[in-house]
């Protein structure tokens, strides 16, 4: 199943192109992608790139690119359930360019919508303690901390938070609007 595309007024969720996943690499070669075990060696941050790309013909969810109206890649959102995950998540990653104008806010809200109307009643976001942004960000979008949710594998409560995202009360995605 290839990436569906979404449309949100600023922006398009995509399936990546080979250009997204060498700026992905950059990026997470840089000490930006410190909240994400970073800096990353760009061999395997490809790989872990690629694997949430092939995740949509083995899993049915996967990674999107977000584009700008313009064209621009400015990072990725998507849903993503490695084997060491104990839960599927949803996770966002920006470009320096595209921070700071609500992209992720967006684009995360639009993965959301997508969700709920695939039949998902939860997902959740593994964020370090220490990524302030990340943990402002999901709230935004209605997260609440779970601190009795189960951990990746290796994993504790001093490294990892899970925040918990739900639709709200009466199953439509409207809260996330």
């Amino acid at each position: 199943m290839p990436a569906p595309t979404l449309h949100t007024p600023r922006l398009t969720l995509r399936g990546h192109v080979m250009a997204d996943l060498e700026q992905l690499c950059d990026l997470f070669e840089t000490d930006r992608a410190v909240h994400m075990g970073g800096p990353i060696p760009r061999k395997s941050a490809w790989r872990w790139i690629a694997s949430e790309v092939g995740m949509w013909d083995l899993m049915g969810h996967g990674s999107w690119g977000i584009e700008t109206k313009d064209g621009d890649f400015v990072g990725q959102v998507g849903i993503m359930q490695p084997p060491h995950f104990p839960e599927a998540e949803i996770g966002w990653t920006l470009l320096e360019a595209g921070e700071g104008k609500g992209y992720a806010f967006e684009a995360a809200t639009a993965a959301l919508e997508w969700a709920w109307a695939q039949g998902r009643e939860t997902l959740v976001s593994y964020i370090a303690p220490e990524n302030a942004r990340s943990i402002a960000l999901a709230e935004r979008l209605g997260a609440t901390h779970d601190p009795d949710a189960p951990m990746p594998i290796g994993e504790t409560q001093q490294v990892t938070l899970v925040y918990r995202h739900s639709p709200d009360a009466d199953g439509s995605p409207e809260a996330y609007a």
